[in-house]
C-alpha cells in the first residue's frame, strides 16, 4: 500500500497488523479518486472506519486542508498516526478512538462540516444509509458534500438517502464502491 498521488506521493503505509481490516487496494483508491477527484482545492475529509487512514491520507496528499480519522480499533489508530507521520500530513489531521456514531455526536458539537467522507466499515455492517443520516441529522454534511462508501458487493444501498443521491456504483470484484452526493 501507498499513496498514489499528490503531496505524498509514492510514500508507502503501514497496514493494521492481523486480519480484522481489509486495507483499501490502490486499484480501488486510484478509481474512487478518479470519480471523486483527482486532486481537490482545500477542504475537509472524514476517514470514518479508517483502518490504515489510506482513504483520508490520499486526500489530504491530494489537496484537502484537513481531515478527521475515526476507528474503534487501538491497532488502527496507532497505524493511522504512523502512516499520517510518514506522510508528513500529521498537522492536518485530528484522529480519534472511537465508535463512529459517537464520534458524529462528537463532531456535531464542534461545528465541522465535512465535504468529503469515507465510509469503509466491515463488510458486515450495513447501516450505511442509517450512517449517511445521523451525518445529514447532526448537519456534518456540507451542501456539496460527497460520501464515498466502500462495500461489499453483494450489499446494494438505496439510490436516494435523504438528500445524498448515489451518482456512482462500480464493483471490482468482491468490493463495491457508491458514491453519494448531496
Amino acid at each position: 500500500m501507498r499513496v498514489i498521488s499528490g503531496s505524498a506521493k509514492g510514500r508507502p503505509l503501514k497496514a493494521v497488523p492481523g486480519m480484522g481490516t481489509r486495507p483499501t487496494t490502490d486499484k480501488v483508491k486510484e478509481a474512487i479518486f478518479s470519480m471523486i477527484g483527482p486532486y481537490f482545492d482545500g477542504g475537509t475529509v472524514l476517514d470514518l472506519f479508517a483502518g490504515t487512514g489510506g482513504l483520508g491520507i490520499e486526500a489530504l496528499s491530494r489537496g484537502m486542508d484537513r481531515a478527521v480519522f475515526v476507528d474503534a480499533d487501538k491497532k488502527s489508530v496507532e497505524v493511522v498516526t504512523a502512516n499520517l507521520e510518514a506522510t508528513r500530513l500529521s498537522d492536518k489531521a485530528e484522529v480519534y478512538r472511537n465508535d463512529a456514531y459517537r464520534a458524529l455526536k462528537a463532531l456535531s458539537k464542534r461545528n465541522v462540516r465535512f465535504d468529503l467522507v469515507f465510509l469503509d466499515p466491515p463488510y458486515k455492517m450495513t447501516a450505511i444509509e442509517e450512517l449517511i443520516g445521523s451525518m445529514r441529522e447532526l448537519d456534518l454534511l456540507a451542501p456539496a458534500a460527497v460520501i464515498v462508501v466502500e462495500h461489499d458487493a453483494a450489499n446494494r444501498f438505496a439510490e436516494q438517502i435523504g438528500d445524498a443521491t448515489r451518482t456512482r456504483l462500480v464493483e471490482y470484484g468482491e468490493t463495491a464502491v457508491s458514491v453519494y452526493r448531496m
